[in-house]
């Protein structure tokens, strides 16, 4: 899931930047190129979060409509590589058998296709 936020670059000795819309949201960086980087892991990081607590994401603001006197730039992010719970969870399913057996000729790994295919069907 690719989100986008604008943000804003503040130069000062390094890079500082922060998130109108994400409340305490705010990162930096030596250089431009790090403060960019660091600006995507941190919203990801942030936004996964509001995820896991079941809150809803804030809508991004128009970035025509933010008046600073630094730069304002959109960053986007996928928020599903920040997503920390990775604890598997087992779940009982049934498959006909045949095709039990060809997956298994096949050396095929059953819960990998399964989450390759919930992936899929979600759109992640």
């Amino acid at each position: 899931m690719t989100k986008i936020y604008p943000a804003i670059f503040h130069k000062e000795e390094t890079y500082w930047v922060e998130f109108p819309d994400l409340e305490g949201c705010v990162t930096d960086g030596e250089s431009l190129e790090d403060a960019m980087e660091n600006a995507q892991e941190a919203m990801g990081l942030y936004l996964s979060a509001l995820l896991e607590e079941n809150q809803p994401l804030p809508k991004a603001s128009d970035i025509k409509k933010i008046k600073s006197k630094d730069v304002v730039s959109y960053v986007s992010v996928d928020v599903n590589k920040y997503r920390r719970s990775t604890k598997a969870v087992k779940k009982t399913l049934s498959i006909p058998e045949w095709l039990a057996i060809e997956a298994e000729r096949n050396n095929l790994s059953l819960s990998k296709v399964l989450q390759d295919g919930l992936k899929a069907q979600l759109g992640m």
